[in-house]
């Protein structure tokens, strides 16, 4: 380790190729924080740290990285702006004064399994139980790799290299009673709270985007236009739901059902300076773990170190990730005083896939999944491989093909450069059938869609969602099924199918990039004429009754669900707005809720298709949603509604 002397020292020598490379929130940086971003990549490297569904609009622009995305955020966890500087946070929490029954704890780390800084926690619980977290971040190498320079820094602490200062508080929201998580981020020169967030050299990207996406938090989309803005939406599933200032309402504006991270001292960088070792910071770590787990919901109400926390509904997160932090301890009543023994800690639920638990969960995907899920489908959390195992697929097509997995850049560089860590991800990937599974993303990827049933005879294709592609080349197969088809157009990205009559017709698309080829990829098409619906012609009515139909959507989906078992967004007719009348308006609002659970970046994931099709659904498979059905068959009839739908741009 360097000495305080010697990283001045190396800071001067290094500091030419550091103001090349450096970018930041603040502390000269060349890039506006604040700037509205119009425009992101949903494969690549600015998609890091978006959502998978990031919400995207049909100019093209994704909603949850918008500057409208931050400001409805902020006016809902802060509308008299008492936190819109540092300062006024700090004094909001009583940052040094008396604490409550866990204290307050300062510690400094390399966050080397995160985002790379260099890190200053100050962490407290206040005499109420509500919990506190004030983070100076500190850069000193160039974004996306870790350096020891960065720990440095941070002990110093050198202004120079202060990123940014990272809050969070877990307090009841405003008008209600139960705690919460809320994030903020603040300029590290003038102390001004952030509408967006650069933390990664990517670009700057909305608040809470940039920090719930890995803090297990939801992405839904705004509202329509309140007054001339839109507003913050409100999740059905979430315990703030209950309280009486939001009857019938969904939970208190700005609670997206993010979850407070546990410290793991195995994922930290320690200095060898006298009070700033490991050995030295467990104590403190150990503390605010416990500041942590007093924040998690427990399904039954218990004592011990348990009795801090509060009771879940039904259907809320289930704090899966409590019994993970408890085990770093040796269990329940945290009977060790470290985590030293537990850093290659194997969960009963993964016995016999130690390598790949260790060397990829543990290392590229645990810190954030561990927070996801909830009290009916908690399978995302991956705390056993029979969860891991449900998601193959789409591990498959974020890893190996979009690239946006692992979600901080940090960890998928790292993934990436280091063997033992993709590899047990390539052999279990290769075990499913996957090609190409020690390949990183970048190579082309044909997507022409997903399989449909069309009535024209003539329709138009798009190869739109494939990857890291710039040249198309589109054919009927020889081995179709039906044969009298053809293409128009069949080097671009937007070809015309003409069938001579009804039938199945199998459609190739092989992409480029350059001289590299993609796989080629079949679209099954099936044309019926006498199909009883016109597909261009269909409308969110159209869909609306199908949600709403016996035996679909609206069993589970609705205001007399109860708390047992609510999903996050309802179905039925309400009154959404809260004006005391279901119109119009409200219907408006269904619409916007349920256009967020499309993908338009990958329709064939989008929740809307994926849910009721048995995809780690609690309310399994629906009638006439059976993928397994061929295009047009009726046992997928509800399906191929929904996909035409989407196919159309998901018209109100």
């Amino acid at each position: 380790m360097f000495t305080h002397a010697g990283i001045s020292r190396a800071l001067c020598l290094m500091l030419p190729w550091m103001l090349a490379a450096c970018g930041g929130t603040g502390g000269g940086n060349d890039v506006d924080p604040n700037a509205p971003r119009t425009t992101s990549p949903t494969s690549g490297p600015d998609s890091f740290l978006l959502f998978p569904n990031p919400q995207k609009q049909d100019d093209g622009t994704l909603q949850v990285a918008s500057l409208a995305y931050a400001t409805a955020y902020y006016e809902a966890i802060d509308p008299s702006n008492e936190r819109d500087t540092l300062a006024k946070f700090k004094a909001k929490n009583l940052f040094g004064t008396a604490a409550g029954t866990l204290g307050e704890e300062t510690v400094i780390v390399g966050d080397q399994r995160d985002l790379g800084y260099g890190r200053k926690m100050t962490a407290r619980q206040n005499p109420d139980g509500t919990l506190a977290f004030v983070v100076e971040n500190y850069m000193v190498g160039a974004y996306g790799a870790y350096s020891a320079l960065n720990l440095e820094a941070a002990l110093m602490p050198e202004a120079k290299w202060h990123l940014g200062t990272n809050a969070i508080e877990f307090s009841p929201g405003p008008g209600g009673t139960i705690s919460f998580v809320k994030f903020y981020t603040y300029d590290p020169i003038t102390g001004a709270r952030l509408m967006m967030g650069n933390l990664d050299g990517r670009g700057a990207k909305a608040m809470p985007t940039v920090c719930a996406s890995c803090h297990g938090g939801r992405g839904d989309p705004l509202t329509p236009a309140v007054a001339g803005k839109p507003l913050f939406p409100r999740l059905m599933n979430v315990k703030s739901a209950v309280d009486a200032v939001a009857p019938n309402q969904g939970g208190v504006r700005g609670d997206i059902a993010a979850q407070l991270h546990p410290m793991e001292p195995a994922s930290f960088d320690f200095s060898s300076l006298p009070g700033f070792t490991r050995l030295m910071q467990e104590a403190k770590i150990k503390t605010i773990n416990k500041m942590v787990l007093c924040s998690l919901p427990i399904p039954v109400a218990a004592g011990g170190e348990d009795a801090c926390r509060r009771t879940a509904i039904g259907n809320e997160y289930q704090g899966t990730v409590a019994e993970h932090l408890k085990d770093l301890y040796g269990g329940v009543g945290l009977p060790q005083a470290n985590t030293a023994a537990t850093d290659t800690y194997v969960p009963a639920g993964w016995a016999g896939q130690s390598a790949l638990y260790l060397n990829t969960q543990a290392q590229a995907c645990r810190v954030c999944h561990l927070l996801r899920g909830n009290g009916n489908q908690s399978d995302i959390d991956f705390a056993s491989f029979a969860k891991f195992d449900g998601y193959s697929a789409r591990i498959k097509a974020h890893v190996l093909d979009r690239g946006n997995m692992p979600l901080a850049k940090l960890i998928y560089d790292n993934y990436w450069a280091s063997s033992s860590t993709y590899s047990p991800m390539g052999t279990y990937l290769a075990g499913k059938g996957y090609a190409n599974t020690t390949t990183q993303a970048g190579a082309p990827v044909a997507d022409p869609g997903p399989d449909r049933v069309v009535k024209a005879l003539s329709t138009t294709l798009s190869a739109a969602m494939s990857l890291y592609s710039d040249s198309y080349q589109w054919s009927i197969s020889p081995s179709s099924p039906t044969v009298g088809a053809s293409l128009s157009n069949a080097n671009t990205a937007t070809p015309t199918f003409t069938a001579l009559g009804n039938g199945t017709y199998w459609v190739m698309l092989r992409t480029s990039k350059g001289s590299t080829q993609s796989a080629e990829v079949k679209l099954v098409i099936v044309v019926d004429t006498g199909l009883a619906y016109t597909p261009s012609a269909l409308r969110f009515s159209d869909i609306k009754t199908i949600l709403q139909g016996a035996g679909t959507c609206t069993g589970c989906h609705t205001t007399s669900a109860g708390t047992a078992g609510v999903p996050p967004i309802w179905y039925n007719d309400f009154d959404r707005d809260a004006d005391n009348d279901t119109d119009a308006t409200d219907n408006h609002w269904f619409y916007t809720e349920l256009r967020g659970r499309i993908n338009f970046t990958d329709i064939v994931a989008s929740p809307l298709l994926r849910k009721p099709s048995g995809n780690h659904h609690n309310g399994g498979l629906l009638t006439g949603f059976d993928t397994s059905a061929a295009p047009g068959h009726v046992n997928r009839v509800h399906y191929d509604t929904f996909l035409n739908w989407i196919l159309n741009g998901a018209p109100e």
